[in-house]
């Protein structure tokens, strides 16, 4: 959705993270550090899961679902990744605030341009749309579970969509989206996702025979690409998301009632 409209792009004069002003590096620690910046792109189809309670046979639909749409999605991202890089080259696209737009002018499609504006703010109110979806039912989850306030957990009693969840969580974007920088939010964004899948990856390694879909080794796998892609993070992402994951787990003490037992001293 951002490819279409206006991406945030580096600043004038260089090709510079967002980021404290650092520079961007460059080669495998390049590649993967932009991989990390950009998977908060692929988090979407993972919210398919928290639909659970509204889909026939879950168990049956959720994994075709995810496995589908993740296909899916991969393969326009690369057809539309390759098209750009063909059209406009890697220096002139990654110093491209509309990449989208700009490939359509660059050939003869000049007068759709415009279109292709309308489409990315489609295309970014179907992300928000799906981000109110996903998130306001994990906090509804949460909230059943005391994890957050339980007024949170209300559903409506005609529509049977958790309302104050979704209102809660399009006020902390709305606000996010005014007060802070969008690169920002990006790179905040990303780590928190490769956080929790990679606590999520953890977690699958517990289940037993009889529920595993598929072998350890995946899992595996899964914690140590987020684990590594974390890693390659700029400075600013990586603390902001440890920051946030800190106090979301002292939170959690604190609505639970869990304190730290105090230390004490053999005589």
């Amino acid at each position: 959705a951002l490819a279409g409209g206006a991406t945030p792009g580096p600043p004038p004069g260089g090709a510079t993270a967002p980021f404290g002003g650092a520079t961007a590096p460059s080669g495998p620690l390049g590649v993967l550090q932009a991989a990390g910046l950009i998977f908060f792109a692929f988090a979407g189809y993972a919210r398919i899961a928290t639909l659970g309670e509204e889909v026939r046979e879950p168990a049956r639909t959720i994994p075709r679902a995810i496995v589908t749409t993740l296909a899916i999605v991969a393969a326009v991202y690369a057809a539309v990744a390759l098209t750009l890089l063909t059209v406009l080259g890697p220096e002139r696209l990654a110093a491209s605030d509309a990449p989208l737009a700009e490939a359509v002018a660059a050939g003869s499609w000049a007068w759709a341009v415009p279109v292709v504006r309308v489409g990315a703010a489609a295309a970014c109110l179907g992300a928000l749309l799906a981000l109110l979806a996903g998130v306001g039912r994990t906090t509804l989850a949460m909230a059943r579970e005391g994890d957050l306030p339980r007024p949170l957990a209300a559903v409506h009693p005609r529509f049977h969509v958790p309302h104050r969840a979704e209102a809660a969580v399009g006020a902390v974007v709305a606000v996010a989206v005014l007060v802070a920088d969008l690169r920002e939010l990006i790179g905040f964004s990303s780590a928190g996702v490769l956080l929790y899948y990679a606590v999520a990856n953890l977690a699958a390694l517990t289940q037993g025979p009889d529920q595993r879909r598929y072998p350890r080794g995946l899992q595996v796998l899964g914690v140590a690409g987020c684990l590594v892609l974390v890693a390659t993070l700029p400075t600013v992402a990586l603390l902001s998301g440890l920051a946030v994951l800190a106090a979301g787990l002292v939170g959690r003490m604190l609505v639970r009632g869990v304190r730290p037992a105090a230390p004490t001293l053999d005589p």
